[in-house]
């Protein structure tokens, strides 16, 4: 790996409590340079548990760098209802809203995030690509109990690393409501300079449109892929197995007939084939659809930051502006070297931030459903003329079209070269034909979550393989820390593993706890893709 220039305002003494990972997306023919030297994990590790609670959480939790400055947001987590595309749907969210409301603070802040549950089900607020203390990270069932019908939680912790991030549930498929909402941490040194701000969150629904509800969905897929309904998987107890293939030795390639109900869809050189399981009647930008498309106004000429979150269940998106350049300056909350792009591809779990130059007419930000069929959009507002519309907005994005795991490391933000102390290699299993995904061949059960848990101490530096040997995509999430992709590539948390693809992240164990990795297409890891990184002593 490269060298790596460490942010002159992060110590070596503070990097230990600073989320540090690291991470290689390589094809497995190019994966095993940078592992000379390194020790092939078990799947268990030895030595007694390092869990939320432990004493080594709160030491790291104090070293933090931080402001002094205390922030507190609610969340109220109840049934609530509200149109989507044009149609009354009841359903769950946050501050009925659709999205949650915006959560802000600044790098070192101490956030206080109340969690008030008015639904009818245990749940949970995960904080999705921070690294924060273990007993924070909202995953009922490992590092804290589920937040009852009724009561409330409060997670409070040190935000050390300013970016784009996201909040949503991690208790069954809650997140395919409404229960999702952009997170941002503020760099009180911002590099940047523009004008304005534009947060954007792509997202496919279905819940309460024509009956449908992600469970029976769910439900549907786990019979044998025979419809495009899907259901049962029920808050605390879902996270079995599943794996997105259209059908290992089955003959087929991607999802047919399910996942596109209104014709074939294309198939996607980004996501290696086809685009996901589900065909969702309506995609949607911030809520809302091109029935009602969200509007921004700017002025010609004014720079402004996009921060793009995709927190979608099942779809890919190709984002851009037709006739504006994007200029790509951070994935995943991390910057990158700064990369121009007529379009990129997010998978979901993922996030760019970019920067514009407004245009000097009205013009849509296109948000197209990747190897699916589907879009949504929204209007910049500028200048004079009319607005786009649903009959005018183009259907394509073509010219240069990138994905967010091609583009290249901040050198501040590249992890330093040392020698890899442990790989673990994460094999993506499955199949459809019960709808079943896995890691290494096991569905996960958070009854026994530790059943085959992938063992790491503090201070190692941890390769891991995903190694994907399904037919089907995935992106794959770590939580609690970030890895770099590539000796040189962009420091991320979810990062696509394309099919019968390797990709190889490494980053260092520096927080400790028990964090899950998963595949974040919510029915894949609802059926099974999860697994447990575990800190041992």
């Amino acid at each position: 790996m490269e060298k790596q220039r460490l942010d002159p305002r992060v110590t070596r003494r503070s990097l230990l409590a600073l989320t540090v990972g690291a991470g290689t997306t390589i094809l497995a023919a190019c994966s095993t340079g940078d592992s000379q030297g390194a020790a092939a994990g078990s799947a268990t590790g030895s030595g007694s548990r390092v869990l939320a609670t432990d004493s080594l959480v709160q030491q790291v939790e104090d070293k933090r760098a931080s402001s002094g400055r205390r922030v507190t947001a609610a969340l109220t987590a109840a049934p609530f209802g509200t149109s989507v595309a044009g149609r009354a749907v009841q359903t769950w969210g946050y501050n009925g809203r659709l999205p949650g409301p915006v959560l802000r603070a600044r790098a070192g802040d101490t956030l206080s995030v109340v969690q008030h549950n008015r639904l009818t089900a245990p749940t949970s607020v995960h904080l999705h690509g921070l690294a924060l203390r273990n007993n924070a990270d909202g995953v009922a069932g490992l590092t804290q109990a589920a937040t009852t019908p009724g009561s409330s939680f409060t997670a409070t912790f040190k935000t050390s690393q300013p970016g784009t991030y996201w909040y949503h549930p991690h208790v069954g498929l809650q997140r395919e409501r409404a229960l999702y909402g952009p997170l941002i941490i503020d760099d009180p040194n911002e590099p940047l300079k523009y004008d304005a701000e534009w947060v954007l969150v792509l997202d496919d629904w279905l819940d309460g449109i024509d009956g449908r509800t992600p469970e029976k969905e769910a439900a549907t897929l786990a019979g044998g892929m025979s419809g495009s309904g899907m259901s049962g998987m029920s808050g605390m107890s879902g996270m079995s197995g599943m794996s997105g293939m259209s059908g290992m030795g089955a003959g087929g390639s991607g999802m047919s007939g399910m996942s596109h109900k209104n014709g074939a869809a294309p198939a996607s050189p980004f996501l290696g084939g086809d685009g996901g399981d589900v065909s969702y009647p309506a995609h949607l930008i911030n809520g809302k659809s091109g029935v009602d498309p969200e509007v921004f106004t700017a002025k010609p000429g004014q720079r402004v930051r996009l921060r793009i979150i995709n927190a979608a269940g099942d779809t890919a998106y190709r984002v851009g502006i037709p006739g504006v350049t994007l200029t790509i300056t951070h994935t995943d909350g991390y910057p990158v070297t700064h990369r121009q792009a007529d379009a990129v591809v997010l998978g979901m779990g993922e996030r760019i931030d970019a920067l514009i130059t407004v245009p000097t007419r009205p013009v849509p930000l296109l948000s197209l459903a990747e190897g699916k069929t589907g879009s949504a959009f929204a209007i910049l507002a500028a200048g004079s003329g009319a607005r786009p519309s649903m009959s005018s907005v183009p259907k394509t994005l073509t010219g240069q079209v990138i994905e967010s795991r091609s583009t290249t490391a901040d050198p501040a933000v590249q992890l330093p070269s040392r020698t890899v102390d442990v790989t673990h290699t994460l094999h993506l299993t499955g199949g459809m034909g019960r709808y079943d995904w896995g890691i290494n061949g096991r569905r996960f059960d958070m009854r026994d979550p530790y059943k085959s848990a992938f063992g790491i101490h503090a201070g190692e530096r941890v390769r891991l393989n995903f190694t994907n040997n399904t037919m089907m995509w995935h992106p794959m999430h770590l939580h609690g820390h970030t890895f770099q992709v590539g000796s040189t590539g962009p420091r991320k948390d979810t990062v696509i593993v394309k099919p019968m693809e390797t990709v190889s992240v490494f980053f260092d164990a520096d927080n400790p706890g028990q964090w899950l990795t998963h595949c974040h297409n919510a029915y894949h890891a609802e059926r099974g893709m999860m697994a447990v990184v575990s800190y041992l002593r």
